[in-house]
């Protein structure tokens, strides 16, 4: 559209809508004048030579009609644009989640896989690049907040902006936007009201309301019912000016328009008094659409202005029908919402008294918490959450005292870390705790509260935050609550998690092992609660090389939550599953562990998507059950894909995002592609320190990878060096018999061998052999790589029995070598066997 000479003609309702028309509001049928604007504001989204055309601002008063300017070009112009989409930006944090719904518009990944923010940012980047389109417009409407900018693409497309700040003058052309012209306001009503209307009667009805669009419309309802005169109008109108002129009130709003919708609601009020009581609740919900359903799946709640309202239906209906035709309320039957103007809810809180605004607002809350979906990690019920959350903030919901309230307010918090929006889920809980803990700062919502915080910021990788919040919110739960509450028991699993992810593994297991009894006694073995305490001790068995006491407890949670008295969500299935697969590999069962992880892969990507971090968790273990079992492309293009994605989801320094890097390095090097290995690993040793801290057992274990590579490339000094640091490191912090320790001796002995101290090597590799026979037994894949190097050494050395052991580990391996496992065909070729690092789940 650049360079185009003339302007595009004017649309009918008939006109063809672009490929996606989403959430922009319906065509105002009465729609007057503004041509001028339309004009400036189809020019100015052209009037650009580069590439990247200008946003533009729609700024003024309110009622002045800058929303009804920007839906009229929305649809006027449709047909010029491939993709129309509609943001309501009032309440900055909820800018993202209406971006992000956009994604499988685009082919992108939607937001309930990848996070609110990647999805926010992948659609950005889309609309920039053109991909798939690059004919969109873009309405942010009521944008208040100027950290909305970097949300804003910058072409090829077209960005309008509604708002009442004047402050977007200073970064895009802005279009002011004003009344009526006399002729637009008597052509509107004229439009609006016909015959019923002379033109001298319009200009006297535009000239006493200024020419307010907004006030316009009201009076337009009210003569189109054909109730009075204008005469008799403007008697009432001048009768109320006279009482606001002599009254306080706020200045921000038009005294036309506070005349006016004076007049509406007496005229209202003598008509059907009881929709007055609908109109005023209306008030305290947010300016978004109000879900029609929750006020029938409310109908419940503790309202006693709306009590009769809610017990019948049909007047309920009429009400509505009322309040549309007073031009009080915009009714959306199609997508069963209403929807008050901001400066009407204004006008009708402004005039109750402090005592019924906190009445109204308590029954709101009500209403909101009663009509809520009970299940906020069901992914069927986010839809209902995401027409309820635009309320939240504007009604002043975490005011209210009331537990089931409060338990709303939770839920919320519940389903935006669900959905993956976790910047709004821990923005929300800050503030309930913040709120909640102004009167006592242990009230025991409070305390639920911080166990939500901590279940968000340990999903976004904020181990050391989330390490002493959980230590200090268990102290005050069993304070508050008592050591036996559910409160405690969940508080206690939490902490538990946090210990894991601050490299104390075996003073977890001590606290998960007594967490586990608690629970069985308390709550019985099959409580989702208990399940939920044994996979964190599964965790505990297998971070502390537990493997068999690992597998057996992740299968015992994963069969009781799939029976129908335990249901569980998709994603709590689905880490059951994959920590079972995973659980069978460190027990060697490598090619059960590949049938396994598929099957759960195929579940997660069919009930959560590709790109849920659950999923891509699974993903990544699939990886290295693939890799140990031989199959190594398949291996290596998942680690690949799982790396991206998880790099797109939280970031290159997410503790999981790095696991999948380390995975990628390991993969690589067992292919032969030593250079790019290298290169990952050595930034993943670097990187470690930085999340995990200098002393976690990860960041210790990581640079063993490093030093394979600095050995297979030449180097066996270095090698040797750093596989020495941390095996004395790892021995310190997690005894000389952990798998981490021991995979250093495996390794240690091979950089001597590869410095010629075969002796060294020989001594190492006995005493390694010693440790893992008795910790895993003769048959476990560590045992047998030790095995397979340590035949090398003593047959360097000449030790008399290097050829029976030779034939005992030709034994052991033989059937892994018919199936091509990697480890197999190296020992049986006589080289090495490198032992990898492979971080597990926390």
């Amino acid at each position: 559209m650049v360079g185009e000479s003339a302007l595009p003609a004017p649309q009918s309702l008939g006109d063809k809508r672009p490929e996606i028309f989403k959430r922009v509001p319906p065509r105002n049928r009465s729609f007057t004048g503004r041509e001028s604007l339309l004009h400036q504001l189809r020019e100015g989204t052209r009037s650009v030579t580069a590439v990247i055309p200008l946003p533009q601002a729609l700024q003024g008063y309110g009622g002045v009609g800058k929303t009804h300017l920007a839906i009229e070009y929305a649809h006027r112009y449709r047909s010029h644009y491939d993709l129309v989409w509609w943001i309501p930006a009032d309440q900055y944090y909820l800018v993202p989640s209406a971006l992000a719904a956009l994604a499988p518009h685009l082919n992108l990944t939607p937001a309930s896989v990848v996070g609110v923010e990647e999805a926010a940012e992948s659609v950005r980047e889309s609309l920039e690049n053109g991909a798939p389109y690059d004919n969109w417009l873009l309405i942010f409407d009521n944008a208040e907040d100027s950290r909305i900018e970097r949300f804003i693409p910058r072409g090829p497309g077209h960005v309008i902006i509604t708002s009442r700040d004047p402050n977007w003058d200073d970064q895009f052309r802005s279009l002011q936007v004003d009344v009526f012209t006399r002729d637009e306001s008597i052509e509107f009503l004229t439009k609006r009201l016909g015959r019923r209307i002379t033109e001298h009667e319009a200009f006297r009805l535009a000239d006493k309301l200024g020419d307010l669009p907004l006030a316009l419309e009201q009076v337009g309802a009210l003569q189109r019912r054909g109730t009075m005169t204008v005469d008799d109008y403007i008697e009432l109108l001048d009768k109320q000016t006279a009482r606001l002129l002599g009254a306080e009130r706020a200045r921000d709003y038009p005294l036309t328009m506070t005349a006016a919708w004076r007049v509406s609601v007496s005229l209202l009020e003598e008509r059907l008094a009881i929709a007055l009581n609908l109109l005023r609740c209306c008030a305290f919900f947010g300016p978004d659409p109000i879900p029609l359903d929750v006020f029938r799946c409310g109908n419940k709640a503790n309202a006693p202005s709306l009590e009769n309202l809610l017990s019948d239906p049909i007047m309920f209906d009429k009400s509505v029908k009322e309040l549309s035709r007073y031009a009080l309320i915009r009714s959306d039957p199609d997508n069963r919402t209403i929807q008050v103007h901001r400066l009407i809810q204004a006008l009708l809180r402004d005039v109750l008294d402090e005592a019924r605004q906190d009445q109204q607002r308590e029954e709101v809350h009500r209403l909101l918490a009663g009509s809520a979906p009970q299940l906020p990690d069901d992914n069927s019920k986010w839809p209902d959450f995401a027409d309820l959350v635009p309320h939240v903030r504007p009604s002043r919901l975490l005011e209210s005292s009331e537990p089931s309230v409060r338990e709303f307010a939770l839920n919320v918090v519940r389903y935006l870390y669900s959905s993956g929006n976790y910047r709004s889920a821990l923005e929300l809980v800050t503030a309930s705790i913040d709120e909640w803990g102004r009167a006592r700062e242990n009230h025991p919502d409070v305390l639920r509260a911080r166990r939500h915080q901590g279940n968000t910021l340990r999903r976004m990788g904020e181990y050391a935050q989330v390490y002493d919040l959980d230590r200090t919110t268990l102290a005050d739960v069993i304070t508050v609550f008592g050591p036996e509450h559910p409160e405690t028991l969940i508080a206690r699993n939490g902490l538990g998690g946090s210990m894991r992810a601050h490299g104390d593994f075996r003073e977890a297991l001590e606290l998960d092992e007594e967490s586990v009894r608690q629970h069985e006694r308390l709550l019985g073995d099959d409580h989702v609660l208990t399940l939920r305490a044994k996979n964190s001790l599964a965790l505990d068995f297998g971070l502390n090389s537990e493997y068999e006491l690992a597998r057996r407890l992740h299968t015992e949670v994963y069969l009781a939550q799939s029976e129908a008295a335990n249901p569980a969500s998709s994603e709590i299935v689905l880490l059951s599953w994959n920590s079972m697969a995973r659980a069978v590999r460190l027990t060697s069962g490598f090619e059960e562990a590949c049938d396994t992880g598929e099957a759960a892969l195929a579940f997660g990507v069919q009930k959560l998507g590709r790109d849920h971090w659950a999923t891509l968790i699974t993903a990544k273990d699939l990886s290295i059950a693939q890799r140990r079992a031989g199959a190594l492309e398949d291996s290596i293009t998942i680690a690949r894909d799982t790396h991206a994605r998880l790099v797109r989801l939280f970031g290159s320094r997410h503790p999981d995002t790095i696991a999948a890097a380390v995975n990628v390095s390991n993969a690589l090097r067992v292919r032969g592609d030593l250079a790019e290995a290298y290169e990952l690993a050595e930034e993943m040793t670097r990187t470690y320190p930085h999340v995990y801290g200098d002393d976690h057992p990860f960041t210790l274990a990581c640079p063993t990878n490093l030093a394979i590579l600095h050995r297979l490339l030449g180097d066996p000094g270095k090698a040797r060096e750093l596989n020495e640091a941390a095996r004395q490191s790892l021995t310190a912090r997690l005894g000389p018999g952990h798998h981490y320790a021991l995979l250093c001796a495996v390794n240690l002995a091979s950089d001597m061998a590869a410095l010629g101290d075969r002796e060294r090597a020989r001594d190492l590799g006995e005493g390694a052999l010693r440790l893992l026979t008795q910790r895993f037994g003769r048959n476990h894949f560590l045992s047998m790589s030790c095995a397979a190097n340590l035949t090398l050494d003593r047959t360097a050395v000449g030790a008399p029995d290097a050829e029976r052991m030779k034939a005992e580990v030709a034994d052991l391996y033989q059937e892994r070598a018919e199936l091509g496992q990697p480890d197999a065909v190296t020992a049986e070729s006589g080289i090495r066997i490198d032992c990898d690092f492979d971080p597990l789940p926390i």
